[in-house]
């Protein structure tokens, strides 16, 4: 019997034992001791640390000198003279327009332009005899000065009834065809040039990423193409967002591309590597409800209470998530236990994560 009440006992204080391991003495009332439970968390120190960010992107690969080709007034396309693919030579006649219509107003422009001379030459001699006023013979002038004008205008115009190709290069699409209208500006053709130095990779970034990212830093480029991974940096980024992906445009270059085979339109996977001092390395587990570049953290000053925060994430590494704000002025951060975590948790540190 003694022995059976001995065993009680002991369980009873093993049950006390973890108790009070768990919860704390909050005070007492008339019903009894009420007590107040703690959470059990690892911690780390939050030191910020120079670390590299690494941006994933993707892109196409295509050239510097990269232009659409268009007539400069719109009209009837008459002859295209080459095709898709097609390498053409600088000056070289890519395709024309119907000049029925521009003809006729500039021999129009001749004949007003040969009377204007007529005029302004009589007009000269008279006020030499002294027979035309000064005013008359300076509006002869004019006169010849305006037709003058005109006539370039046509000449001009004449010219840009053609396309002529701008440099050495290829044709990469042709977007009219023979007997088209087409209206003054609209693309023709699409060329590049054949500098092998001339090769960029355009990659969308969202508006966080586009922040981070700094003209020069350096960037690793991939491609199903090829083996070999090609280094280069950031030479360009956009003011603006593009309509079409609402991602802002990056242009990375390639460094060396000589013995590369490449092609416009060549799919690539692009690493940006960035580097800065003001960034906290945190560990996945501490991490919650990651979205668009916003997660949220437990971190505690006492060690004792819990206090959720939002954060921005600067960038994703294969251990850690960096963190670009949110973090000043805490001390620790919690890393393990807060799924169970509420805002003004009362936690039980057990150890210092290392």
């Amino acid at each position: 019997m003694k022995m059976n009440q001995n065993r009680v006992t002991n369980l009873k204080c093993i049950s006390l034992m973890a108790l009070l391991f768990l919860t704390a003495c909050k005070g007492e009332s008339d019903q009894g001791m009420v007590v107040e439970e703690f959470i059990p968390v690892y911690i780390a120190p939050l030191d910020k640390t120079k670390e590299k960010t690494v941006i994933e992107a993707t892109g196409m690969f295509s050239t510097d000198n990269e232009t659409l080709l268009s007539f400069k007034n719109g009209g009837i396309i008459e002859r295209i003279y080459v095709k898709e693919g097609d390498f053409v030579k600088k000056g070289q006649m890519l395709a024309s327009l119907n000049r029925t219509e521009i003809n006729a107003k500039a021999e129009q422009l001749k004949a007003a332009l040969a009377k204007a001379e007529r005029d302004y030459q009589r007009a000269e001699q008279l006020y030499k005899d002294s027979v035309a006023t000064l005013e008359q013979f300076q509006n002869a002038k004019t006169a010849l000065d305006v037709v003058q004008q005109d006539w370039n205008t046509m000449a001009f115009n004449l010219h840009h009834s053609q396309i002529h190709a701008n440099n050495d290069g290829y044709v990469l699409l042709k977007l009219a065809n023979e007997g088209q209208i087409i209206g003054p500006g609209m693309p023709v053709f699409q060329v590049n040039g054949t500098g092998k130095g001339d090769w960029l990779v355009k990659v969308g970034v969202s508006d966080s990423q586009w922040a981070s990212i700094q003209l020069g830093d350096s960037v690793s480029i991939s491609t199903d193409a090829f083996l070999e991974k090609l280094a280069g940096e950031v030479v360009r980024k956009s003011e603006g967002i593009d309509p079409n992906s609402l991602t802002f445009t990056v242009h990375v270059k390639p460094n060396d591309t000589k013995d590369v085979p490449l092609a416009t339109g060549m799919f690539a996977r692009v690493k940006i590597y960035g580097e800065t001092d003001e960034l906290w390395a945190v560990p996945y587990g501490a991490f919650l409800d990651g979205n668009r570049g916003k997660g949220y953290l437990f971190v505690t000053n006492d060690k004792e209470t819990a206090s959720k925060l939002e954060v921005t994430v600067a960038g994703i590494q294969k251990e850690h998530v960096l963190i670009s704000a949110g973090l000043e002025n805490h001390e620790f951060i919690i890393v393990s236990g807060s799924p169970y975590l509420e805002e003004g948790a009362k936690i039980k540190v057990i150890d210092k994560v290392k």
